[in-house]
C-alpha cells in the first residue's frame, strides 16, 4: 500500500504511543507501518537520484557501490569487501580517546569488553599470535582483513608481529585509524611490518591540521593511505574548508559512509529525518546526500582521488556477497537492524518534514484507515 504521508504521521504517532505503553502492533498494524517504512525510503532514494543525475562522472563498481574518480585508485579493501571473501575483522584494542557523536559506542566506550591480555579475536576465536601460522595453514585464507575495534594506535606497538605474520602470508590488510595519535615512527613501523592500507577518520578530529599531516606522512610510508569517516554536515564543511591541503597530502581514496545509528548514538542527532533502509540500518536522510554533493564537487573539480559513496545499499551488497562466499543460501544476508523494533518516534521528524514528500500515495484500503485496524 502507498499510504499517505498524512496517515502515515497519524498512525505512527498512535505506534509511538503504543510502543511506550509496551503495547505490541497487531497484524494488520505491523503491514501499515512496514508501508511507511518503505515510503520513507523511496522517498529518500527520490531525494538522492537528483543528485546523482547531476554528477556526469559517477561511476558503478559493477552495480555494487559507486563512485568517482580514477578506478585504479579505488581502495582494494572495499573490494576485497564486495567481490572477495568478504571483510574479516581482527579485534585487539578495546579503548579509544576521543568520544565522537557517530561512534557505535557512544556513550559505552569505557566499558568494552576486553580481547584478553595476549590475545587477538579473528572471526570470534581467540588466537594467540604464535597460533596464527596454525590458523592459516588449516583454514583458507580471507582475501583480506581489516584491524577495527577501537583505536588501534592507542597499543599500535601490538600490531607489528600480526600485521607481518598477515602480510608474509599474502593477505591484503587495511587499519583504521582517527589519525590523532600517528607518528613518524609508529606509521614507519607499520610500514615495516606489511600493512598495505590505512584509513583515516578524518571526521573524528573534525579535519585537524595534525591528522592531516599525519595523513601525508602516513602517504611516504605505507603503500595506500586514504580517508574513511561516516558523513556529517560538520565533516562536510570542515572537510571543504581543507580540501587543497587534505588532497595535497597524496592519499588515494575517499570512503564517506553513510552514517548508521543504533541506541548508543541515535540521541546525539534526535530530532533529525531518518529512513530505514531495506529494514536494517537507520539514518538521517542528509547523510548520504551529502556524499553525493561532495562527489558531484569532486567530479567537476576532477580530484586526484577515488571518491566512495560507502552507503547502506553498498553494505547491504556487501552482507550479500559475504554470505555467498560461505556458501549460505540463496538469499541469506548478515543484514539487519541496530534496533529491535521500530523506533516509531524517532521517524515522526522525518513524517513532519515538507522536503521529504512521498513519491506515490493512495488512499488507505478498508480495514487499515485510521480508526480501523485496532
Amino acid at each position: 500500500m502507498k499510504i499517505s504521508k498524512a496517515d502515515a504521521l497519524t498512525w505512527f504517532t498512535f505506534f509511538a504511543q503504543l510502543q511506550e505503553a509496551g503495547e505490541a502492533l497487531t497484524p494488520k498494524q505491523e503491514e501499515i507501518a512496514l508501508a511507511v517504512l518503505r515510503q520513507l525510503e523511496l522517498a529518500a532514494e527520490a531525494r538522492r537520484e537528483a543528485i546523482a543525475r547531476e554528477i556526469p562522472g559517477l561511476k558503478s563498481l559493477k552495480g555494487r557501490t559507486s563512485y568517482v574518480g580514477d578506478e585504479k585508485k579505488f581502495p582494494r579493501g572495499c573490494v576485497s569487501c564486495l567481490f572477495g571473501s568478504g571483510l574479516s575483522a581482527v579485534r585487539k584494542t578495546n579503548s579509544c580517546n576521543l568520544r565522537c557523536p557517530f561512534c557505535y559506542d557512544y556513550g559505552v566506550l569505557d566499558c568494552q569488553p576486553p580481547v584478553g591480555e595476549g590475545l587477538w579475536e579473528i572471526g570470534g576465536t581467540r588466537f594467540a599470535e604464535e597460533d596464527l601460522p596454525l590458523l592459516l595453514d588449516i583454514q583458507k585464507k580471507p582475501t583480506g582483513i581489516a584491524y577495527v575495534y577501537l583505536e588501534p594506535f592507542m597499543e599500535i606497538e601490538k600490531y607489528y608481529g600480526v600485521i607481518r605474520t598477515f602480510h608474509e602470508a599474502g593477505i591484503w590488510q587495511h587499519m583504521y585509524t582517527n589519525g590523532t595519535l600517528a607518528t613518524p615512527e609508529n606509521l614507519h613501523a607499520l610500514g615495516e611490518a606489511g600493512l598495505d592500507e590505512l584509513r583515516f577518520n578524518l571526521g573524528a578530529s573534525g579535519c585537524a591540521d595534525s591528522v592531516i599531516a599525519a595523513m601525508a606522512e602516513a602517504a611516504r610510508r605505507i603503500p595506500h593511505v586514504g580517508i574513511e569517516t561516516p558523513m556529517t554536515p560538520a565533516l562536510y564543511e570542515a572537510f571543504l574548508a581543507k580540501k587543497d591541503a587534505i588532497l595535497a597530502t597524496g592519499i588515494e581514496f575517499i570512503n564517506f559512509a553513510e552514517l548508521h545509528l543504533n541506541p548508543n548514538n541515535i540521541g546525539n542527532y534526535w530530532g533529525e529525518s531518518f529512513y530505514i533502509a531495506r529494514k536494517g540500518y537507520l539514518s538521517p536522510v542528509w547523510s548520504r546526500e551529502l556524499t553525493l554533493r561532495m562527489m558531484k564537487v569532486a567530479d567537476a573539480e576532477q580530484w586526484p582521488v577515488a571518491v566512495h559513496d560507502c552507503s547502506n545499499r553498498t553494505k547491504f551488497a556487501r552482507d550479500l556477497n559475504l554470505k555467498a562466499h560461505e556458501g549460505s543460501w540463496f538469499g541469506a544476508s548478515s543484514w539487519g537492524a541496530e534496533f529491535d523494533e521500530i523506533p516509531y518516534e524517532a521517524l515522526l521528524p522525518a513524517l513532519r518534514d515538507p522536503e521529504l514528500p512521498f513519491v506515490a500515495e493512495e488512499p488507505l484500503p478498508p480495514g487499515y484507515r485510521v480508526g480501523e485496524g485496532y
